[in-house]
């Protein structure tokens, strides 16, 4: 076939869907206010950002919900709020993205990493056995790429060793399994709104809780300056007495003009989900047409938010595998590999991140080595994902041929 294809698709793999209408006026009348600090505010108002934090928790059914700056500082606060102390061994998954590794470092504690499964799941054996070998007391569990393993089979796991479970939420926004929202079973949970996230503000975050005492925690490291009864979703004031002494403060504060344009998303984020959910499907359904490709297991337990799809290609060799990305590409269609032995773009795998202890992990790595991922942007339409997984069909009948 050589370089040149009878088929490309010409669509944009980055681009966002437009902001609404009302969040471009939202937007505007922060800026003509001049007010773009949460606490700057006449008094007996609410601003855009304890508004959003209230819309926030009722939407997630949580007790309580800071917004902060982004979704790898809600971790951090998190882990702090909850009590990971320096040189504490933390649980994660072996498979996710370098902010969680990152973010475990960033608290001086030490991540210790949980194999997955061939779905993209933690393994729950290993958890086990990591528990043991460790005597870990914190999990920051992962729904890496959308993808929830057995939350009442986990908490079980967790619950009985005595686990602090933190929700890694970034890619599970509005997901559920046996019908509870991702993020409702540990005892706080973490939200990303990066550009590539479920909602957009560039960057952005939530941490949500069940826990007044975490909350009050939360806030106070986020950089309240005393001023917590102003937020919308927070404990009563006493539940500050102590932490307002004992936690510092770290500057993480989401400012009004992310909280302004991030409100008329929430409002009509299930419309999101559902377009996502349709473009999954679409992908999804032709991409299995393949007999060389290996889509991905999705229990009847579990409600996803599909804004990637992932698969597999047992059998390839790295040289294969390098060779559909370039296959793919001469097609329009940008995929990225977690099989890479060097950090690209959004994509790593744990051999990079250097600033933690190296880890053997043969089950992670046999998976990665042959793991591609996609994202499926809105402005994608169900058609142009049947046609995205028409062309990804033929750049593996073109390496394989």
């Amino acid at each position: 076939m050589g370089d040149i294809v009878a088929r490309k698709f010409t669509g944009a793999f980055t681009q966002q869907a437009a902001l609404p209408a009302e969040a471009m006026q939202a937007a505007m009348s922060v800026l003509e206010s001049g007010r773009l600090h949460r606490y700057n505010l006449l008094p007996g108002e609410t601003g855009d950002v304890a508004a959003l934090e209230a819309e926030y928790r009722d939407w997630q059914g949580s007790s309580y919900c800071l917004a902060v700056t982004s979704g790898g500082q809600a971790l951090q606060i998190a882990m702090r709020a909850c009590g990971v102390e320096p040189g504490d061994v933390v649980l994660t998954n072996a498979f996710t993205l370098a902010p969680v590794p990152g973010a475990i470092a960033a608290v001086s504690g030490r991540a210790a990493l949980v194999e997955i499964n061939e779905n993209l799941r933690l393994d729950l054996g290993d958890l086990e056995r990591k528990i043991a070998r460790t005597s870990a007391r914190f999990l920051l569990l992962s729904h890496m790429r959308g993808h929830l393993c057995d939350m009442e089979a986990l908490m079980r796991i967790c619950d009985s060793a005595g686990i602090t479970v933190i929700e890694d939420c970034a890619h599970t926004m509005g997901a559920r399994w046996n019908g509870k929202r991702s993020g409702n079973f540990g005892k706080a949970a973490c939200f990303s709104t990066q550009t590539y996230k479920h909602m957009n503000s560039g960057e952005g975050g939530f941490l949500t809780t069940d826990d007044a005492g975490i909350a009050a925690r939360a806030t106070i490291l986020s950089g309240s300056y005393m001023l917590y009864e102003r937020h919308g979703a927070g404990p009563v004031p006493g539940t500050f007495a102590e932490a307002r002494y004992q936690m510092p403060n770290c500057s993480a504060r989401m400012d009004a003009l992310r909280a302004a344009i991030l409100r008329p998303q929430l409002a009509r984020i299930e419309e999101s989900i559902s377009a996502w959910n349709a473009l999954y499907a679409a992908t999804d359904q032709g991409l299995a047409i393949s007999d060389r490709i290996k889509t991905i297991a999705r229990p009847a337990a579990e409600t996803p938010v599909g804004s990637s799809i992932q698969f597999r290609l047992p059998g390839f060799g790295a040289a294969q595998c390098q060779a559909l990305l370039a296959a793919a590409a001469k097609r329009g269609v940008e995929l990225k590999w977690f099989g890479g032995s060097e950090p690209v773009g959004f994509t790593s795998a744990h051999q990079s991140w250097r600033y933690m202890d190296a880890q053997l992990l043969p089950r992670t790595d046999s998976v990665l080595a042959t793991l591609f991922d996609m994202r499926l942007p809105l402005t994608f339409s169900t058609g142009d994902c049947a046609f995205i997984s028409e062309l990804i069909c033929e750049a593996v009948d073109e390496v394989t041929s």
